[in-house]
């Protein structure tokens, strides 16, 4: 079989999932066992057929696709994919660039280079800064926070590149109580323990309080990093950038700011106030497969001082060709030497949408979250915890005589789960449990949100029943 023939068969049952996807249940539908017995086995000894190999990897793995891509996934905040940019990120597959070195790819370099100036440009930050195209909000978390260890540390002395983090001066990490895992888990493979960092106490959306923050770093030495947010993964709100910033550098602290989703409200006008202040931060962390809706993985690292970016990532060898000063090394600004070429979907989708585009569909993801907490609460028993800011909405479900309220919650998910008309999670929200709904995905419609409150209503109907 030609090369264009299996292109050809893999682009067919592609085009077939997306026509379906709106149609499909939302989660998955075959247990584990099952997978296991369809796609495993022994290692296989002989070639096989490639025709074949395709045609059994659809048969079998689909029935454990979680609709993700789907308009009513609302499970985690995972974006879509826009069209155009899953078309790119085919010829990204094809092309097969790596982004380390411009003399790799200096089509890709370039790409990298005109993307990370729009990203800069939409989220009013400043030009200078360096951006790395990392897997996601993880990795850039873990980036922007080496380069703000290396520069802290810097300041007093040490190169902890050169000599490491066993002698160097203690650096104080404060966060708030509801900082995201993957920020702490940056930490950890940064080498701070996670019961190292000094928590601040969050009001009830979850974002720091600023009184406390500045009382808890006033008698604070030595180095000094804060990690604020923008975009609490339940409730959607974001902390008080602008203060903790002015407190922090006052204290020759660097404030690191989160912002998986929630830094796009940064690029729409009537949402920017909740992350106002956000520009005077020294580095930020977002996800492009979130709220942009290009294809996983696509994140963002981005840093106000290029020379710790740099000095934190930055790798020599005598075999690394590294050209004129304009040229960009990829892997300066990124912890990887091998990356693919995710800055092509992200092109495309910003020739494709431009600026009003890419408002248009945070937008409207805002509008519908709005639309889902006002339907579901228009039930008696359904209460809607978060201020629904962003696309965020934490509902809980009152309980009967016999059950409680977590108990009624719990069941209503996995009743909802089941179901199949839409997908939503559960998560606790100040020791309550609760729904976590995340609206985040282009192709979402009132339609949508309609037919998912009213699935969701009937399975909480049916659990009060049962």
């Amino acid at each position: 079989m030609s090369t264009r023939d299996l292109l050809a068969e893999a682009h067919s049952y592609a085009a077939a999932y997306l026509e379906d996807v709106v149609h499909r249940h939302v989660g998955s539908t075959v247990d584990r066992k099952t997978l296991i017995d369809r796609l495993g086995g022994p290692l296989p000894e002989v070639p096989s057929d490639p025709h074949v190999v395709l045609a059994n990897i659809v048969r079998h793995v689909d029935p454990g696709i979680v609709a993700s891509i789907g308009p009513r996934y609302f499970g985690f905040v995972t974006g879509g994919a826009v069209p155009v940019t899953v078309a790119a990120d085919w010829l990204a597959s094809t092309w097969d660039q790596n982004g380390a070195m411009y003399v790799m790819s200096p089509a890709l370099a370039v790409l990298e280079d005109i993307v990370a100036g729009w990203v800069l440009e939409m989220l009013h930050l400043p030009a200078a800064a360096s951006v790395g195209f990392v897997t996601g909000a993880h990795m850039a978390n873990f980036t922007c926070l080496a380069a703000a260890r290396h520069e802290v540390l810097r300041r007093v002395g040490w190169n902890v590149e050169e000599h490491g983090l066993q002698r160097a001066p203690r650096v104080t990490i404060v966060a708030g109580d509801h900082a995201h895992v993957s920020v702490i888990g940056a930490l950890r493979m940064l080498g701070f323990g996670a019961h190292e960092v000094v928590r601040v106490p969050v009001d009830d959306q979850g974002r720091v309080q600023l009184e406390a923050f500045e009382r808890t770093i006033a008698g604070m030495d030595g180095p000094l990093i804060v990690c604020a947010q923008a975009g609490n993964v339940g409730s959607g709100g974001s902390d008080p950038i602008a203060g903790m910033v002015v407190a922090a550098h006052q204290r020759g602290g660097w404030v690191h700011v989160d912002g998986a989703f929630g830094l796009w409200a940064a690029a729409v006008p009537e949402l920017a106030e909740q992350v106002a202040g956000i520009d005077t931060a020294d580095s930020w962390t977002t996800d492009a497969h979130k709220w942009l809706n290009v294809p996983y993985d696509s994140g963002l690292a981005i840093v106000a001082h290029p020379a710790p970016h740099r000095a934190a990532m930055g790798l020599q060898a005598s075999y690394l060709i590294r050209g004129a000063d304009e040229e960009r090394v990829g892997m300066d600004w990124a912890p990887e030497s091998s990356r693919r070429a995710r800055a092509i979907p992200l092109y495309a989708l910003f020739r494709t949408l431009g600026r009003a585009g890419i408002q248009g569909m945070i937008r409207q993801t805002v509008t519908l979250a709005r639309r889902m907490a006002r339907r579901l609460t228009s039930e008696p028993g359904v209460h809607v915890l978060n201020d629904v800011v962003l696309n965020q909405v934490l509902v809980r479900f009152d309980g009967d005589s016999v059950r409680t309220s977590d108990h009624v919650t719990v069941d209503v998910i996995a009743r909802v789960q089941a179901e199949g008309t839409c997908w939503a999670g559960g998560a606790s929200w100040f020791g309550q449990q609760v729904m976590r709904i995340s609206i985040s995905n282009w192709s979402t419609t009132e339609e949508d949100i309609d037919r998912s409150v009213a699935a969701i209503l009937d399975c909480f109907r049916t659990a009060l029943r049962s």
